[in-house]
């Protein structure tokens, strides 16, 4: 059992954002902040046993700007 799991959140094309695991093939969307949160812990109680499931998730919000040279 891995005591913390790490998600990488960034904002969809679509709109809302994506969310990826970092380590295991889990992925999940939502629409807003609170939603894509809601959303990784549901994915994770899907993904893993009760004795497997770890006991925090770090999500890390990706933000990507472009600017001009």
């Amino acid at each position: 059992m891995e005591y913390e799991i790490t998600f990488i959140v960034k904002e969809s094309l679509d709109g809302g954002y994506e969310a990826n695991c970092v380590g295991y093939s889990i992925f999940t969307e939502g629409e807003t902040i609170d939603e894509i949160k809601s959303s990784i812990k549901e994915a994770v109680h899907c993904h893993f046993e009760d004795d497997q499931m770890p006991k925090m998730i770090r999500v890390l919000f990706q933000k990507e700007e472009v600017i001009a040279a």
